[in-house]
């Protein structure tokens, strides 16, 4: 199946991860003050990498010791005191805690800012490429987070958040492969964390890889059935896989667990359409008009028309009827238009030539160069054997660039059925040219054949 009229439901990870990394962001920052380990470490009284940590003085380990028990009771006065400390000759340890501090305090932009002051002094600093990184996230500063994470990465660092938060980064700037690559990474080192193989299932999607993804998600649904997003993001990769149905089934159920979206309920419509089940598309589309009242009109509008197009003539008139009732005080002009040209269509589908008329006449008021309502008006009145009338109409509608083609087409179909092949044939000829069509061809074929027995 292709995206027309279907569009494929893509929706990106973001909020499973943006809300779950800055807790676990926050939690080891807020743990990292009582951490005995840490505090030595932080100190460089032993094992410290010169390579990757930045190294204080006798004066600023005795000003970091007063400063480990204010750290752990009152922020704000840390913050004041590191400000001080924080200068341009002095360590870069102290850019860094202050942004500890002010990460703590959800004061992010302040947060990098001093991350990055640290780095500027110490290009090598693990720990603080990888809290600018997470800051980044944070902040939807995703390209950052990827220079950080890469340079934390090389520095020999890379934690199984990290690995997943460089996907996730990866996978909102579109390189899709790269986040592929870091969520795999990802899951190697946290094997049970359901949101990195949710990445890489949207990877993987997002490669085409739709077999793959899938597959992914099918692992993702029996360890946690209730989870909308996996059937849904499965869904979308069966209909990468032209598997429209099985998708259905998949939309079908997170309705049921009640994840169902605007876009989601439209595409289930779309399939229902394309495999004829007029009665479970005009549904679809109603839930979706209802479940967000205030939306735009165009794609309900657009609705209609496919179930119009297709024959669906009673669905069509109810879901029209509603969506007028739900939004049809907010209709612009061109809106009010398009739905006087459905009103107009389904009654002359229904047979109600008099109401089609009215409407096809008022629309012509409104706009004279309504083409689509002058090919209406055009066919009522062929239909009514009215021929004058109704190539009065299709002249004028072969006046429109957008529908000459169309009108010529009708302008020829009326004139062999008054057996006037000869004057038929050029003005088929000349529709073909604008628009060629295979049944248009053979109809010119058979038309010309026609004409040549005449003479």
């Amino acid at each position: 199946m292709t995206s027309n009229p279907i569009s494929l439901v893509c929706v990106v990870l973001w909020t499973a991860v943006a809300v779950a990394a800055p807790a676990v962001a926050n939690t080891e920052m807020q743990n990292l003050w009582d951490d005995p380990e840490f505090q030595k470490q932080f100190l460089g009284t032993y094992g410290v990498n010169a390579e990757i940590e930045p190294r204080v003085t006798a004066v600023e380990r005795e000003q970091m010791e007063k400063l480990i028990k204010l750290l752990a009771s009152d922020l704000k006065a840390a913050q004041a005191q590191l400000e001080r400390l924080a200068k341009p000759d002095a360590s870069a340890v102290f850019d860094f805690t202050l942004g500890n501090v002010y990460f703590q305090q959800n004061m992010l932009t302040n947060a990098a800012a001093a991350y990055r002051q640290a780095i500027s002094k110490f290009p090598s600093f693990q720990r603080a490429h990888k809290n600018l990184a997470i800051i980044s996230i944070r902040l939807g500063d995703f390209p950052q987070a990827i220079r950080s994470f890469t340079r934390m990465i090389e520095l020999g660092g890379g934690d199984g958040l990290s690995f997943g938060l460089l996907g996730l980064a990866y996978l909102q700037t579109g390189e899709f492969l790269s986040a592929e690559s870091a969520y795999r990474n990802a899951i190697l080192l946290q094997p049970e964390n359901l949101d990195w193989r949710l990445g890489l299932a949207r990877s993987l999607f997002r490669q085409q890889k739709y077999h793959e993804a899938a597959q992914l998600c099918e692992e993702l649904i029996r360890r946690n059935p209730h989870r909308a997003d996996f059937w849904l993001l499965q869904a979308n990769a069966f209909i990468g896989m032209r598997e429209a149905r099985r998708a259905a089934e998949n939309f079908e159920l997170v309705r049921r667990l009640g994840g169902a979206t605007v876009e989601m309920l439209n595409t289930l419509g779309d399939i229902y359409v394309n495999e004829g089940i007029w009665d479970m598309a005009a549904n679809s589309y109603r839930e979706a008009l209802r479940l967000k009242p205030d939306q735009p009109a165009t794609r309900p509008l657009r609705n209609v028309e496919v179930l119009a197009v297709r024959g669906a003539i009673a669905e069509a008139r109810a879901l029209l009827t509603e969506l007028e009732q739900v939004i049809g005080n907010r209709l612009n002009d061109v809106e009010k238009k398009r739905a006087l040209q459905l009103h107009a269509r389904i009654a002359v589908a229904e047979g109600r030539g008099d109401d089609a008329v009215r409407v096809l006449q008022e629309l012509v008021t409104l706009d004279p160069l309504d083409g689509e309502a002058l090919l209406l008006l055009g066919q009522h009145y062929a239909r009514q054997g009215d021929t004058e009338r109704a190539m009065f109409y299709y002249e004028r509608a072969q006046n429109l660039e957008k529908h000459e083609a169309e009108a010529r087409l009708r302008r020829a179909q009326l004139l062999v059925s008054q057996a006037k092949y000869n004057e038929a044939v050029p003005l088929l000829r000349r529709a073909q040219e604008l628009q060629p069509r295979e049944s248009v061809a053979r109809y010119l074929d058979q038309v010309e054949r026609l004409a040549r027995a005449r003479r």
